[in-house]
């Protein structure tokens, strides 16, 4: 039986892949809840997407934990539960490990790491009552590959925290039929890329960067997949492999 995607929270859906990731649930016939911290990008979002009663926006930063659990009740509320989360929220910077500071990484933490926590523990008594459901959380294939020339170490710590915490969380949920997985982008055509992102194309063996048409396929990918969980998905055009 294919699980029914009828009621999707994405957090960090004010632009790039999580607007793509809202346009595209609103077009299979989902009831979407799209979140960002600042309230005047995520209104003109809900704009652009459209005229919707299947749309909502609700506002709220995940680094805050009180805000994450608020975010979470607010878009059940409007929705009538969940049955899918994505935890696309997250932030991404350089810097040389030796200049980085405590409060630089306790950011990347902040953000990446407790903003996926605190936001799927608050949606997983929604996705119990749903009779289970879908979680995706956003990771990047630079987890698993150091670059000397891109020197992101507190970015990775915290990262690597969203790939473990997938594969605790899968084994975990898995008696509430709850899958929970991560997507692993590579370099994506996003406003985070800036202008230059052409420039990268030469790094995957498929010749090009990706679209947000290209996360969104893989992430519809996860919500549906019955009988996937614990899995590390990375969409790159075979840069961690095939380089």
């Amino acid at each position: 039986m294919v699980p029914r995607i009828e009621r999707v929270l994405i957090t960090g859906a004010s632009s790039g892949i999580g607007y793509d990731l809202a346009r595209r649930f609103l077009e299979e016939g989902s009831r979407v809840a799209i979140n960002g911290r600042d309230a005047d990008k995520l209104e003109r979002a809900r704009r652009s997407l459209g005229p919707s009663d299947r749309l909502v926006s609700v506002p709220g930063d995940v680094a805050k934990t009180d805000e994450a659990r608020r975010l979470v009740s607010h878009a059940a509320e409007a929705l009538g539960g969940l049955d899918v989360l994505v935890n696309n929220a997250g932030i991404f910077a350089a810097k040389p490990f030796l200049e980085s500071t405590e409060s630089d990484l306790d950011r990347f933490l902040a953000t990446n790491v407790k903003g996926t926590y605190f936001v799927t523990q608050a949606a997983v008594p929604h996705l119990i009552r749903a009779g289970g459901g879908a979680v995706i959380n956003l990771g990047t294939v630079l987890v698993g590959q150091g670059k000397q020339r891109l020197p992101v170490s507190a970015v990775m710590a915290s990262k690597g925290g969203v790939h473990a915490l997938t594969v605790s969380l899968a084994a975990e949920l898995a008696a509430h039929n709850i899958r929970v997985n991560t997507l692993a982008p590579g370099i994506i055509r996003t406003p985070l890329i800036g202008d230059n992102a052409d420039s990268f194309a030469s790094i995957a063996p498929l010749g090009r960067i990706g679209e947000v048409r290209d996360t969104s396929d893989a992430v519809l990918y996860l919500a549906r997949a019955s009988f996937v969980t614990g899995t590390l998905l990375e969409v790159d055009g075979g840069y961690s492999h095939g380089r």
